[in-house]
């Protein structure tokens, strides 16, 4: 992996659907600004798990047609996609249950870490909170 790969930021579904949710007011704008920054300067990263979360999210609750929705989908494979292996979800199942985190949060934790990102941006988890290298930051705070 290179030097430039170890900068990557991992981006949780959360802040994908801010980006899509005009009705989403301030939150939206910061989401969009900070995905588009992402996808300019190549550092994004996402998983599986968030695109397929991201999938479900909007076409339920932003009521995306699906064809919108798979073509969101269909861009975001552009980014760096991290696929969890069974030693993934083994390490999320360890960080779940020692860290009393969602085994879903903790498959994130552990996607961003296995893909040796600096950032998490995440609304859902503590924001500064520090897993190894990788520190979580929710872009709506500060």
């Amino acid at each position: 992996m290179s030097a430039d790969e170890s900068l990557g930021e991992f981006v949780d579904t959360n802040i994908l659907i801010y980006a899509f949710d005009r009705s989403a007011g301030e939150k939206h704008r910061i989401a969009a600004d900070l995905v588009a920054h992402l996808w300019k300067v190549r550092r994004g990263w996402i998983s599986l798990q968030v695109m397929q979360e991201f999938y479900v999210s909007a076409t339920r609750k932003l009521k995306l047609p699906v064809d919108e929705a798979t073509l969101q989908v269909l861009r975001l494979r552009l980014w760096r996609v991290h696929r969890p292996s069974v030693d993934d979800i083994l390490a999320a199942i360890e960080l779940h249950q020692r860290h009393s985190v969602s085994f879903w949060d903790a498959l994130i934790l552990r996607s961003a870490q296995a893909s040796r990102c600096s950032v998490l941006w995440s609304e859902g988890l503590s924001n500064g909170q520090r897993w190894g290298n990788l520190e979580v930051r929710n872009p709506f705070t500060g």
